[in-house]
């Protein structure tokens, strides 16, 4: 078992940032991959960054070189630097985790453990 818990969500401006966290505990071989995605209402869950145990990372073409993945190790923690925000970008994050090793590292249907979730919104 995994428990995710999300923080850092919040309300700001087209071009803001925001620092997203989540907080892991719980059996370690089930994080060989954690990630970030998305829902906005009434679209599909979408991945936005994925990084593997040995920092391997991965990112939507709609992230891309304005959002960055990490894990903090010593801390148990993941977190998505998001720069350059914009409105497009307001949904519930959620973080990730799951124990197959192989697979495409942003589709949802593969992960195991799921966080509750952190809201994002940005007005323009």
């Amino acid at each position: 078992q995994v428990q995710l818990v999300e923080s850092g969500g919040g309300s700001v401006q087209t071009g803001g940032s925001l620092r997203l966290s989540c907080a892991a505990s719980g059996d370690t071989n089930s994080r060989y991959f954690m990630a970030w995605f998305r829902q906005a209402p009434g679209k599909q869950r979408e991945g936005v960054a994925s990084i593997d145990i040995h920092g391997t990372t991965s990112y939507s073409d709609s992230v891309k070189g304005r959002f960055t993945i990490s894990r903090d190790y010593a801390k148990n923690t993941l977190i998505l630097q998001m720069n350059s925000l914009k409105p497009e970008d307001t949904a519930t994050y959620y973080c990730a985790s799951r124990k197959l090793r192989i697979g495409p590292s942003l589709l949802w249907s593969l992960y195991n453990y799921w966080g509750p979730g952190t809201q994002v919104t940005v007005s323009s």
